[in-house]
């Protein structure tokens, strides 16, 4: 049973993850992954898988870039920041058919991907990635019980998830506990993986789906130099197909009010390794000018991709009782 004190100290420098403390989202407490947008609390819900997510970067204060390379754990501020934003927004999409497990770690700064060659970046990506094996493996040993398993995060945490699916999954046991891998937001270069595949169908499982948003029209300057040698997979029909998928297929955004669904805000198509949408459809949406939608991969397809988990669960499902059979 984990243990739970409400207040951090400079001695917690350390994470120790069977203190609850450690975890931004966690099923023996109540966190913000457990809320529910409204329109969906009718909805039927279970916990037939674990998802174990790893959020993005929440450490971008300019004011300390190349002075602090790690997050401190007990910045309270910082871990309010983390819950409220991809906590909240994020996690919250798999509480629907999962128990939701989400570490606290000592995230790098996001100054690390913009010097990612100097030692000090790589130093504190391996000590964010440390923190969040550790928070797997007690994951694993305390909680799994031969469960099946999402990896899912965003960001700095798709960085990391892309490490832990390498070292715990790929031509491993643990490979057959897993429904999918829904790690957005960043490149997955196309031999990234030695087996693991980009999943191809909706209901497809043991696989992964990964993609960024922009402008259409739009390839950012790193984006080009890639020359399209990055997985894409459409969250509105999720297939690698480059079709363009209309607006109307788009069941529901959740952006700035929880609680308020935004519906065919944006259709999607895949072009050279990254998701294009147009520019999404709400009140005010006119005076937004930004091209990159790094901020709303995965708000901006909340509804899509909550159902698409309870679908790959039900196939995950299906398929493990044929074979036991």
């Amino acid at each position: 049973m984990e243990k739970y004190k409400k207040e951090f100290t400079a001695a917690d420098s350390v994470p120790d993850y069977s203190d609850l403390r450690f975890w931004a989202a966690h099923p023996s407490k109540k966190d913000p992954s457990d809320s529910i947008p409204k329109p969906l609390l009718l909805e039927p819900r279970d916990s037939l898988a674990d998802v174990f997510f790893i959020h993005p970067t929440s450490l971008t204060s300019k004011a300390v870039a190349g002075k602090v390379w790690n997050a401190s754990l007990a910045n309270d501020t910082l871990n309010a920041k983390t819950d409220y934003t991809s906590i909240l927004y994020q996690a919250s999409i798999f509480n629907g058919n999962c128990r939701v497990f989400a570490p606290r770690y000592r995230q790098a700064h996001i100054y690390s991907f913009y010097s990612f060659d100097q030692p000090q970046s790589q130093a504190a990506l391996e000590l964010a990635y440390a923190d969040v094996k550790k928070a797997f493996l007690y994951y694993l040993e305390k909680h799994n019980n031969n469960r099946p398993i999402i990896i899912a995060s965003h960001s700095q945490g798709t960085y990391h998830a892309g490490r832990l699916l390498k070292e715990f999954f790929e031509n491993k046991p643990l490979s057959d506990k897993l429904v999918c891998a829904y790690i957005i937001g960043l490149g997955v270069p196309l031999n990234y993986f030695s087996v693991m595949e980009p999943c191809r169908a909706p209901n497809e499982t043991n696989c992964f789906v990964t993609w960024r948003t922009f402008r259409k029209g739009y390839l950012p300057d790193y984006v080009q130099k890639e020359e399209g040698k990055t997985w894409s997979v459409n969250p509105l029909i999720w297939t690698l197909s480059d079709s363009a998928v209309s607006r109307k297929e788009n069941k529901g955004a959740v952006l700035f009010k929880f609680n308020k669904p935004y519906k065919r805000t944006n259709g999607a198509k895949n072009h050279n390794g990254v998701l294009w949408i147009n520019r999404p459809r709400f009140f005010y949406s006119i005076f937004l000018r930004t091209k990159n939608y790094h901020a709303g991969d995965m708000n901006l397809f909340y509804y899509s991709i909550r159902k698409n988990v309870r679908d790959r669960i039900e196939a995950y499902q299906k398929s493990h009782l044929i074979q036991s059979n």
